[in-house]
């Protein structure tokens, strides 16, 4: 029971008691001095006046309990809930300010505090200020290092001497996600993250044998020590590994302990197969080669007889010519090989074709000096090319038009066909020979005085592709069309994600370097110390033992007490039934949305995995929870983790509110609310609540996880059950 509540009920108790005795000692004080006669007629006489006193007596304490509770809502009540509001805004509800109380004595209290944040919102502005302006070089020195790592081709992973990851880089999420053996769902967010275990990918042996020999190379006194290995994923693909130290800030001693290492990883099983295929084709062709040449070397032996017969002597020729045709074959074969495999080695990048022709059509207009227009490119056309070398060819051509044909404009388009990309080069009136565009083709290309080692037909054959020239007559209109390798969706949402340059360094937190292993007994790991993964659901009704489905799960991260929005899990979910019209406009989710979309069988197994060695959150948690439970039979997952609940959290740090609604909580901190009602949104508010709450439980005893689970089994909404 709430302290204030202990409160009312002790001052009602306490004042019909006192009514009760007033009554018993007046009635008790008149009737002693009656005699025994005069008590029998009064007795007679004043039963009705009695009865009439007791409901005067009952009247007068349900008077006393209504002015009491109206007191002690306006005298102690109100003062507790001012007060566990300032808490709040202590706690980090920097710009929320005190609504005004009805009380005379509240209302300029209440004035006042507010005057006080006005002022400490001033000072934390000028305090922030200063910060600010100190904090310029290294704000700098951040933004240099978010530059290098977003633009970094390779995949880097920094962690800490337990495997805990403190710093990845986009390109080493998109590797992690491809290298998963199973359907990538949720955008993968459940196989990299800060403060995830390395050893999830690789064996913790391994990495434990590479950093003895960093150290074993140090202590010899090695500048850079490093250490290299290759291993196999659980989806059997390759990845070299290359390894460095990071040794403690400030320490110059090569004997210093190691704060962690870097990892640097290259998938190198496509590499590794064509080098398999490499010398599978050499060993073919000297064991080929090796019996031909005997086979040869018999037959010459033999013909080296001055009396052998016509008939034998046409026999051995033959098998010279049949041996010479079968090495001949096979050598061609192996250069053919050969040649296509240095045409997959070269460096290709995926662009969009709107970007490529926009490229060019500046480098054309900068060296020939006249208009290029830009006919027709499809939206979302993604190409696999070297962008370098292709401009300059498409210079060349335009240089040679406008040389020999006195052009004045070029246009270029960029259309998808069967799979691959026409890139034109088109023009108005002036025709060539076939004989004109082989010698453009197979000439050197000559840009100004410089004279480039490659010809057009070099450059088409390093894409694997085609050209040729045509003409619409209709039109007057001629034109070189090239067919170029296109990149598939994927392909280049990846390439665009990996070029992204917003909120770099993309993941990352240092202060994870002094953090060691957490206990596996989590009841008596401080609160700020834990790991938590806040998630929501969205169902179609609230009754999961009726039958109704999860159709959205969100959740987010909290490390070393940051909220991670960049680490989230959101995935919408087949419930295999139809969604009810009425739940519909409260989170918005309709059947055409959730067709298509993995059931939820598919979709646990992942965030099991996301959610996996962290405590779990949610608002009203024993809802939530329910569902997981219920699936434990279809799926054979079973979330063992301890669960704190922000509704059960918000009773204990805040038992004077009226309302501990989710909506309520946010904006007694003064927390932004987006996307309400979807999974992600409510896990997201959640997330914000429960780093609000912490230091409010802090000030009231409650530190660790066990004492949070305790104090909150103990309050009024933990009796919900569902």
């Amino acid at each position: 029971m709430k302290a204030s509540q202990k409160a009312l009920w002790l001052g009602v108790a306490g004042g019909v008691l006192a009514l009760g005795a007033w009554l018993a000692l007046t009635l008790g004080m008149l009737w002693s001095t009656l005699e025994p006669q005069e008590q029998t007629l009064v007795a007679e006489l004043l039963s009705p006046r009695v009865a009439l006193l007791v409901m005067a007596w009952v009247l007068a304490a349900i008077a006393w309990w209504a002015v009491w509770q109206r007191v002690h809502s306006r005298h102690i009540g109100a003062p507790q809930r001012l007060a566990e509001q300032v808490r709040g805004m202590l706690g980090g509800a920097f710009g929320k300010r005190l609504p005004v109380e009805d009380d005379v004595g509240l209302v300029e209290l209440s004035r006042a505090i507010n005057d006080l944040a006005d002022q400490r919102e001033a000072l934390r502005g000028d305090v922030a200020a200063q910060i600010e302006q100190a904090s310029q070089g290294v704000q700098q020195e951040k933004n240099r290092l978010a530059a290098l790592m977003a633009e970094l081709t390779q995949s880097v992973v920094v962690c800490n001497l337990d495997g805990r990851i403190l710093l990845y880089n986009n390109r080493a999420r998109l590797q992690f996600r491809a290298l998963s053996q199973a359907p990538t769902l949720a955008d993968g967010a459940e196989l990299i993250g800060i403060g995830r275990s390395i050893y999830g990918v690789f064996d913790r042996q391994l990495v434990a044998h590479a950093l003895e020999r960093i150290q074993e190379r140090r202590a010899r006194g090695a500048a850079q020590p490093s250490a290299q290995f290759i291993t196999t994923t659980r989806s059997g693909q390759l990845l070299k590994v290359q390894m460095a130290p990071v040794g403690q800030v400030g320490a110059n001693d090569a004997q210093a302990p190691l704060a962690g290492f870097v990892l640097m990883l290259d998938n190198v099983t496509r590499h590794f197969e064509e080098e398999a295929q490499r010398d599978q084709t050499l060993q073919s062709l000297t064991d080929g080669s090796r019996s031909a040449l005997a086979n040869i070397q018999a037959a010459v032996d033999m013909l080296g007889y001055d009396d052998l017969e016509p008939a034998m002597r046409e026999r051995f020729l033959a098998v010279v010519r049949d041996e010479v045709r079968t090495m001949t074959t096979r050598l061609n074969d192996s250069v053919q090989r050969a040649a296509e495999g240095l045409k997959t080695r070269w460096p290709m990048e995926e662009m969009l074709a709107a970007d490529l022709v926009t490229a060019a059509q500046r480098r054309i207009e900068a060296h020939c000096g006249f208009k290029v227009v830009v006919e027709d490119v499809e939206a979302g056309l993604w190409m696999r090319v070297d962008s370098f070398i292709l401009l300059q060819a498409l210079a060349y051509l335009s240089q040679r038009l406008r040389d020999e044909f006195d052009l004045s404009f070029v246009a270029l388009r960029a259309q998808s066909a069967g799979g691959r990309v026409q890139l034109d080069l088109m023009w108005t009136g002036a025709a060539m020979s076939t004989e004109t565009v082989m010698s453009w083709e197979m000439d050197p290309m000559r840009l100004g005085a410089d004279t480039l080692p490659l010809s057009v037909r070099d450059v088409v054959d390093r894409h694997s592709g085609e050209m040729w020239f045509e003409r619409e007559r209709a039109r007057a209109q001629a034109f070189f069309r090239f067919l170029l390798p296109q990149a598939s969706a994927q392909e280049g949402a990846d390439a665009a994600m990996v070029g992204q340059h917003e909120s770099r360094p993309e993941y990352y937190d240092f202060d994870l370097f002094s953090v060691r292993g957490i206990s596996s007994d989590l009841d008596d790991v401080p609160l700020t110390e834990l790991t938590y993964t806040v998630f929501d659901t969205e169902t179609t009704g609230l009754n999961p033992s009726q039958g109704d489905e999860i159709i959205q799960i969100g959740a987010t991260r909290i490390v070393n007490g940051r909220l991670l929005r960049q680490e989230s899990f959101e995935q919408l979910v087949d419930p295999g039934k139809p969604i009810p019209a009425a739940s519909i406009p409260i989170h918005g989710i309709t059947d055409v949305m959730v067709r298509g979309q993995p059931a939820i069988t598919a979709v646990l197994p992942s965030f099991h995995a996301f959610a996996q060695d962290t405590v779990l959150v949610a608002h009203n948690a024993a809802f939530d929870m329910k569902f997981l439970q219920l699936l434990e039979g279809r799926t054979g997952l079973s979330f063992k983790q301890p669960v704190l609940d922000t509704l059960l959290l918000s009773a204990v740090a805040q038992p004077s509110q009226d309302s501990h609604r989710l909506e309520a909580i946010a904006e007694r901190f003064d927390i932004t609310v987006l996307g309400r009602h979807t999974a992600l949104g409510d896990a997201f508010v959640t997330a914000e609540v429960l780093l609000r709450l912490l230091p409010l439980l802090r000030e009231r005893g409650i530190h660790t996880l066990r004492q949070a689970r305790e104090a909150a089994e103990k309050t009024y909404y933990a009796r919900l059950k569902y």
